[in-house]
């Protein structure tokens, strides 16, 4: 697996957000795309957060509404990276490292360039070729 990298597994482009986009029309983008993770970036398309479906399971448990609340307010701002030349052995080991199931793939000039999930490491591991569907960028 070391000779396997990041940038052939992830998916790209990423589906991507404001951090002041209304968390309950993005909980409505992510069942839309069947996706569960959005990347929320700035003008430069550079990482502020991620908000992941588990965030949403996170709200509803505390009693919370969607409604008046915008990503930022439960993204998590911690984000663990890599970048499209890593080991998907490196990838691995972060997830197992940091519990998470998402990992954007960044790239210094121009920002957020993919994502790469459980999904997309158990696809190849199981020989699946082009595992995520495709990504809408905003």
């Amino acid at each position: 697996m070391d000779d396997i990298f990041v940038g052939r597994l992830m998916s790209s482009p990423v589906t991507t957000v404001a951090a002041d986009a209304s968390a309950e029309s993005v909980a409505e983008r992510m069942l839309d795309e069947g996706i569960s993770s959005v990347v929320a970036v700035d003008d430069e398309n550079h990482i502020e957060g991620i908000l992941t479906s588990t965030d949403f399971v996170r709200i509803a448990a505390q009693g919370g509404r969607t409604s008046a609340v915008t990503v930022a307010d439960h993204m998590s701002t911690e984000v663990v990276t890599a970048t499209a030349n890593d080991p998907i052995q490196h990838v691995a080991d972060l997830m197992i490292d940091h519990a998470i199931h998402h990992v954007p793939v960044v790239d210094e000039t121009e920002g957020v360039v993919g994502i790469i999930t459980t999904t997309d490491l158990t696809a190849y591991l199981s020989g699946i070729e082009e595992p995520s569907p495709t990504r809408v960028t905003t």
